[in-house]
């Protein structure tokens, strides 16, 4: 468990989160039940070795008896219901104090916490493109199951630096394309990317992933306090521009922001997805209660 992303009070928090997920969710996110569309739970899949955090309730016990080992039974639904969770580590995710990079951490960190609460799985893939441009993820760590795997996965958002370019349409093409089941896929970028992402999104959502959106920014992006002559230089390319910051500039940012925001919101809509938008200071409690809520901001 790491300290640093997510403090035992917001534990505490989550922890009874998951109970009332469990008791009461059934939206399609974590902490559902097995989803009919996907396979009945009472399918069975296969055994697999006991891990610490499984449902005591799926342990054979006649297997147990004879082998003198634990496996737990693993049903249809279950074994597909898999959170992947795809990070944007491009260098325009390192701005702001503090960075968006950390705020998406927690965010993930959370997200996973109620993932291996509930005992699902989930995987952590890094979208950004590797140092030759041949590859758009740049680490895609194993799937995890129980609660010790928590840490693990902590230590891996932990080790993600934000540098460099992410082509975000290629990343989203490369997880449809080794996904050999749909499950719950949670982006976490700024989604500052030119790139044909509704495209990609297109592709998983037709494949059957449930889809969520998580827009990290600064405040300072919703509502920037420049003005004057300015040099500014892009955190991926290195490109520079000079600008000239006035109200007309302003008023030209916002609407480029509002139009983002739209799309964003109209693709979830459509497509029955999520879309969240959390800023740095912004209560995380909230925030992580609102994805579960399915919102579209």
């Amino acid at each position: 468990m790491s300290a640093s992303l997510l403090d035992p009070d917001f534990l505490r928090a989550l922890e009874a989160l998951r109970r009332h997920l469990d008791s009461d969710a059934r939206s399609g996110l974590i902490g559902e039940g097995p989803s009919a569309r996907r396979g009945s739970g009472a399918e069975f899949f296969e055994h697999r070795p006991y891990e610490p955090g499984d449902d005591p309730r799926h342990l054979d016990w006649l297997a147990l008896a004879r082998s003198g080992s634990p496996v737990t039974k693993v049903y249809r639904a279950e074994e597909e219901t898999l959170l992947r969770i795809v990070f944007d580590a491009s260098a325009s995710f390192g701005f702001g104090s503090p960075p968006k990079l950390e705020l998406g951490k927690r965010l993930a960190a959370a997200l996973a916490y109620l993932a291996f609460a509930t005992g699902r799985r989930a995987q952590l893939l890094v979208a950004r493109n590797s140092s030759d441009d041949t590859r758009s993820l740049d680490r895609v760590f194993p799937p995890r199951r129980g609660r010790r795997a928590f840490a693990e996965l902590c230590r891996q958002l932990e080790s993600i630096e934000a540098r460099g370019k992410a082509d975000l349409a290629a990343a989203l093409h490369a997880v449809a394309a080794r996904a050999e089941r749909p499950g719950m896929l949670v982006l976490v970028s700024d989604f500052l990317d030119p790139g044909p992402i509704p495209t990609a999104l297109n592709r998983l959502s037709s494949a059957g992933h449930n889809v969520v959106l998580l827009q990290v920014l600064v405040k300072s992006e919703l509502d920037p306090d420049f003005e004057g002559d300015l040099s500014l230089e892009d955190s991926e390319t290195g490109e520079r521009l000079e600008v000239t910051v006035d109200p007309a500039a302003l008023a030209a940012y916002a609407e480029r922001l509002a139009g983002l925001f739209e799309e964003l919101r109209g693709w979830a809509k459509r497509n029955g997805a999520t879309y969240s938008r959390v800023a740095t200071g912004d209560d995380l409690q909230q925030a992580v209660r609102r994805i579960l809520a399915r919102s579209r901001d």
